[in-house]
């Protein structure tokens, strides 16, 4: 097995790379992603105390399903401005935010661990699904702890652990092993990084906030099948792509073939349900 040493600025130049080709599929699945994702955004929202005139920072915002759900909240009032490191993917946020006429919503290029915006500006800032890649995630929550007003919250949302999110943990340990990858360790970003007890509310302690509270969402992944949740993966799942690159494409296409025939192991009579459990947790700016 692999024991490359880790390499945070090819890791953050590669996952840029895969947002920018996975863009338009990511916001093509929008539908999908807010039905499975749509209970924990409206509970990060609520522990962020996002509501009518808020300013609201979204970072890793991806095609802006949050950032849709956090301008309607915070009203013709209020603002939110969606960050992400990938151009592409933030002109579908663009898109998604103009087709749905909501008017409070900006949209700017930028790194999640270089936020380039004023200090003590806003008084929430999320992050759906985005802490767990950051290579410099100290750097990440220091800066959106700049950001915030003094009491203004932090609020995300992260993957528990791989055994209790078997729709997307079998594909990555698949992938592991089809192309002799290590595990992350420990403080080394991936899916699941945030996934242990304590771990997530260790990180926003060690950044200064205060007051940290986490959440423990069931939100199976319902497909009809397990073959539309692999293409569901296949698709849109930069972080899957980025691990696979290694690999030849008729390897890539034998990993892709285990991974269905693993993931019928949660087809029913009524379809496809994969597990997953997120944590949602927020804390305090000093």
């Amino acid at each position: 097995m692999s024991t490359a040493t880790f390499d945070p600025v090819a890791y953050k130049r590669t996952t840029r790379e895969q947002w920018q080709a996975a863009a338009e599929p990511w916001y093509r699945w929008g539908p999908t992603l807010e039905e499975w994702l749509g209970e924990a955004t409206e509970l990060m929202l609520d522990m962020a105390h996002v509501g009518p005139g808020g300013r609201v920072l979204d970072v890793a915002a991806g095609a802006g399903g949050q950032t849709l759900a956090a301008a309607r909240r915070v009203g013709a009032n209020g603002s939110v401005l969606a960050t992400d490191i990938s151009e592409n993917i933030l002109e579908f946020a663009d898109r998604w935010a103009q087709r749905a006429g909501v008017t409070n919503v900006a949209t700017r290029v930028m790194d999640g661990e270089q936020l380039d915006v004023g200090e003590g500006f806003f008084d929430a800032v999320i992050c759906r699904l985005g802490f767990m890649y950051f290579p410099e995630q100290q750097a990440a929550f220091a800066g959106m702890r700049r950001a915030l007003k003094p009491g203004g919250r932090l609020a995300g949302v992260v993957f528990s652990t791989p055994e209790l999110n078997g729709f997307f943990s079998i594909p990555v340990s698949i992938v592991r092993r089809r192309a002799a990858l290590p595990a992350p360790l420990p403080g080394q970003p991936g899916p699941f990084s945030f996934g242990a007890p304590g771990v997530i509310e260790a990180a926003y302690e060690h950044a200064g906030f205060t007051d940290t509270q986490v959440r423990r969402v069931r939100a199976p992944v319902r497909m009809p099948s397990a073959a539309e949740c692999v293409r569901f993966e296949r698709e849109s799942f930069g972080a899957l792509h980025q691990m696979l690159a290694g690999l030849s494409e008729p390897e890539r296409e034998e990993a892709w073939s285990e991974i269905e025939q693993e993931l019928s192991q949660f087809e029913t009579q009524d379809g496809f349900e994969g597990p997953c459990e997120l944590i949602v947790s927020t804390g305090t700016a000093r």
